[in-house]
């Protein structure tokens, strides 16, 4: 049986009418086929609750994992406070997970994983959707083996409240994680790529704890900023500063090169609060993001996952797009999935929304890599 997919986008003053017609949208275009998997991508200003309400009303038991963001992402560009609905079909099982915990340790919620996956002998893909917000993304990258494909993004929101939640079949929350494991007759191609490069602008990480980025060049890293870009240092821990933070990340120097950081946002002390720790004492470098860089990586992204599902045709590709795109191409919304479907062509269903950063596996000998800025191309087809 071949693999199938359809996507559903809705608007609604609740989330619970929101759910149900996107639902009925993609279900409608599913036609007699039952889902085996639902994935659902809601607007952080709706009720969880609700969402979740509207949507298994519809689909009944069917395994379902989901996350918050800004905007949903369709076929037809950008769906700002919506819900979207993508439905697959096929062959293949899909079980679903709900780590509550993964706010308090990303190595344990990683380790369950891996217990739960070593219980089968057949291999399996992990999608996971986790809390944007709280929680080590590292950590749990790096308890990951090298052996599971997993991949995911972090749900995002209100950057400046923090407002975020994951969605399962029967639970809602934050500071968890929600997982599909997926095996049987289903293939996964993914991609990824930035569009942020240096400027030359180079920087010194003089102090930073955990998540806080402190100070840069010996002061607060506002004020690192601040003599950058001319605005009053204690004006960037509010918007719109708070935010063009995001749109300026660092990169710093790693083993494997210079690696995308970027703020979540702007502390009252002047620090930034990052979503992955950043040792003292290393370069970093000034980061700038283009309209045209970002598409020619959006175009690089589906390259690879086409490239990785070989001869199978992509029935769904669902995309998770940092959150900071979303500023950048805030003039020409949905410019990165007109820029996916020059090489998808119009007729492959699309889904998606933004992320607060990305975990991606180059294969099945590498650990997963926690990524900021970046897009993230997930292409699902028959094995």
């Amino acid at each position: 049986m071949a693999i199938l997919a359809s996507v559903g986008s809705a608007q609604a003053l609740d989330g619970r009418e929101a759910g149900l017609q996107a639902t009925h949208q993609a279900l409608n275009r599913l036609g007699a086929n039952a889902p085996t998997l639902a994935i659902v991508i809601s607007s952080h200003q709706y009720q969880p609750r609700e969402v979740l309400n509207g949507v298994s009303s519809l689909v009944g038991d069917t395994p379902m994992i989901g996350y918050s963001s800004p905007a949903g992402l369709t076929h037809q560009g950008q769906h700002p406070h919506s819900v979207v609905v993508a439905l697959l079909s096929g062959d293949f099982q899909s079980e679903t997970m709900w780590l509550p915990g993964y706010a308090q340790s990303g190595r344990e919620t990683a380790s369950k994983i891996e217990t739960h996956v070593s219980a089968r002998a057949e291999r399996q893909s992990v999608l996971f959707f986790a809390d944007g917000f709280n929680g080590d993304a590292e950590q749990f990258c790096n308890a990951i083996s090298t052996d599971l494909n997993i991949i995911g993004g972090l749900s995002s929101g209100d950057l400046h409240t923090g407002n975020t939640y994951q969605i399962t079949g029967n639970q809602t929350g934050t500071g968890g994680l929600v997982a599909a494991l997926l095996r049987g007759n289903i293939k996964i191609g993914v991609g990824t790529d930035h569009g942020w490069d240096p400027v030359g602008s180079q920087l010194r990480v003089t102090r930073s704890r955990g998540f806080w980025l402190r100070t840069l060049d010996g002061r607060p890293a506002s004020e690192s900023y601040a003599s950058l870009f001319g605005y009053p240092a204690r004006d960037w821990a509010f918007p719109p500063l708070s935010y063009l933070a995001r749109l300026y990340p660092l990169g710093v120097e790693q083993n494997e090169g210079l690696v995308v950081r970027a703020p979540i946002r702007v502390e009252a002390d002047g620090s930034f609060r990052m979503n992955a720790a950043i040792r003292d004492g290393i370069d970093a470098y000034l980061l700038v993001g283009s309209r045209a860089a970002c598409e020619t990586a959006a175009r690089n992204a589906a390259q690879q996952a086409i490239r990785q599902l070989g001869d199978s045709k992509p029935a769904l590709v669902l995309v998770l797009v940092d959150v900071a795109w979303q500023m950048l191409l805030k003039a020409q919304p949905g410019a990165e999935i007109t820029a996916i479907q020059e090489i998808l062509g119009e007729n492959v269903p699309i889904a998606g929304g933004y992320t607060l950063g990305q975990v991606t596996t180059a294969d099945e000998n590498s650990k997963p890599k926690f990524l900021n800025q970046h897009i993230v191309v997930i292409a699902f087809g028959e094995a």
